[in-house]
């Protein structure tokens, strides 16, 4: 039975904030509740890392907390990535990861829609080394799963992309990094058994324009129309503290680091 991981769920910035004494960074410093590594999860069927097939386990997104998240599950590698997009918090990992395939004589597999591709090896041309780089623009099969990909609004920030994933009549999907979806970006979202959405603020008070994740009201609104089996926040910056009671509707829980959660 296949199962996922959040092995970061915190915004660009990760929590505590280096430079921040608030509340909650002071409460993640001092026993840890909201600390927070930035956001990517691990897909596995739960039995042992060493017994699992090399494409039966991937990660989705490899950001600068790349490192202390493996040594964190106890895993040495993952063969296999799936990447939202370019942004720093996203891909920061991917030096440490190639790294690790060149020492360990692997060739890692990357997947990713062309366009992000493209600007990963803009950024680090000598990737390719350690790497196969895969387009998903078109639909791939990964770990028995079916997955796509699409483009969504990521506000200020420019573009990210989702993915929906299917096997076995089980339908999720993530989508860390939107805002303002318009109707066909929300199209592959509908019929969802579980989704994971990025939710930086409660309630975030910056002018609209310069915004570029929902927050948990926002959200809300748009889980009321998609109606997903169930859905988990993420990508959560220091605004949230997972100690309290946001009085969220019905089916929806705030993801923690190390939380594992059943897909089918």
């Amino acid at each position: 039975m296949n199962q996922l991981t959040f092995l970061g769920t915190g915004d660009a910035m990760g929590v505590p904030r280096v430079y921040c004494s608030c509340e909650v960074c002071a409460e993640a410093r001092q026993t840890g509740e909201n600390r927070r590594k930035r956001s990517s999860i691990m897909i596995h069927d739960g039995s042992h890392v060493e017994d699992q097939p090399e494409d039966g386990m991937f990660m989705i997104d490899c950001g600068p907390d790349w490192r202390s998240q493996m040594e964190d599950q106890g895993m040495r590698m993952v063969h296999t990535l799936l990447i939202t997009h370019a942004h720093f918090d996203h891909i920061g990992g991917l030096p440490e990861w190639a790294d690790a395939c060149r020492w360990l004589g692997v060739k890692g597999k990357l997947y990713a829609p062309r366009e992000v591709i493209v600007t990963i090896q803009g950024q680090f041309p000598w990737l390719a080394r350690h790497m196969d780089f895969m387009e998903t623009d078109n639909g791939i099969e990964l770990g028995g799963w079916k997955v796509r990909s699409w483009k969504v609004c990521h506000g200020h920030n420019g573009f990210s992309y989702a993915y929906r994933l299917e096997r076995r009549g089980y339908a999720w999907a993530y989508c860390s990094d939107a805002i303002d979806l318009k109707e066909d970006e929300k199209e592959l979202l509908y019929g969802l058994d579980l989704l994971v959405l990025g939710t930086s603020f409660v309630h975030e008070l910056a002018e609209f324009s310069t915004r570029s994740v929902y927050d948990m009201q926002e959200a809300q609104e748009l889980l009321r129309e998609l109606k997903p089996g169930y859905t988990y926040f993420t990508h959560m910056s220091h605004d949230v503290d997972v100690r309290q009671d946001y009085k969220l509707d019905q089916g929806i829980t705030i993801a923690r680091t190390g939380m594992t959660v059943t897909l089918g």
